[in-house]
């Protein structure tokens, strides 16, 4: 994990034939006139716990990947050579970096819900940022970004913001996003890209994985099945090869989705 400017590579454009030129609708709604920017300013000033409130939603009783409450630094399962989760002692650990790609966005998208009407199985991404230098502290009033593709291997581009959004950290570190499962596209693993700015200087950047078995079952199911997805999407990633073993995520059953916990150790 390294923090970075924006100077990051990505193999993403090579593994995809174009962007995505479908619209988004639905909800998913922007909450305005407040911004990201303007959020995490608010949050180095008095009055933050008004801020962080409103900013990011997190019900109690959330459980991270390793079974222990997700304010609490856990290292994800590491996955077996089929890309199957198993399970791992609690640790805390860095993230590992990775490149934002050719589909990242700079906008003002401060909402929990970044389905949009985009059609999937549900996922709910629950997610904890900590200073590893510091004991592992949870990080209060970071923003966090995600975006990813859509069960057709497409991302929003232009105009559209489907699967795109921001969270600001409650006081515990926490906060939830609640999307699908990403489609895959040739070439790389499915993945959801995320990015850290703990303030409006610095910024981590870096994206999740999946284990095998549970994409195997993502995709039998519509509308991920108008395609025929790969039988391996992990192995001939050489980013999941690299890094899958700390950034997969161990998705547990949630009504008709699944619901994944990680703690984010930043430097």
């Amino acid at each position: 994990m390294a923090e970075n400017n924006n100077t990051d590579t990505d193999t993403d454009t090579d593994a995809r034939s174009g962007a995505d030129n479908s619209s988004g609708s639905g909800s998913g709604a922007v909450s305005s006139p407040t911004s990201r920017r303007a959020l995490l300013l608010a949050a180095g000033s008095a009055g933050t716990a008004a801020v962080l409130s409103a900013a990011c939603a997190a019900p109690a009783g959330t459980r991270g990947a390793a079974g222990v409450p997700s304010a609490s630094p856990t290292r994800p399962p590491s996955p077996t050579p089929s890309g199957t989760a198993q399970a791992a002692a609690p640790a805390c650990v860095l993230a590992v970096g990775a490149g934002a790609g050719p589909y990242y966005l700079d906008l003002d998208l401060v909402r929990s819900d970044i389905t949009q009407g985009r059609g999937g199985v549900p996922l709910r991404l629950d997610l904890t940022v900590v200073r590893v230098p510091d004991g592992c502290r949870p990080l209060a009033a970071a923003g966090v970004e995600v975006w990813h593709a859509d069960a057709d291997g497409d991302y929003s581009t232009g105009k559209d913001t489907f699967l795109r959004g921001t969270q600001i950290t409650d006081r515990t570190g926490h906060c939830v996003f609640r999307t699908i499962v990403p489609g895959w596209y040739a070439g790389l693993a499915p993945h959801i890209h995320f990015k850290v700015r703990p303030d409006t200087r610095t910024e981590t950047t870096s994206q999740f994985f999946f284990p095998e078995d549970l994409l195997t079952q993502v995709y039998a199911r519509r509308p991920y099945a108008r395609r025929t997805a790969p039988e391996h999407p992990n192995r001939h990633d050489s980013r999941y090869r690299a890094a899958g073993g700390t950034m997969t995520l161990a998705p547990t059953p949630d009504g008709n989705g699944y619901r994944a916990a990680y703690t984010i150790g930043i430097a």
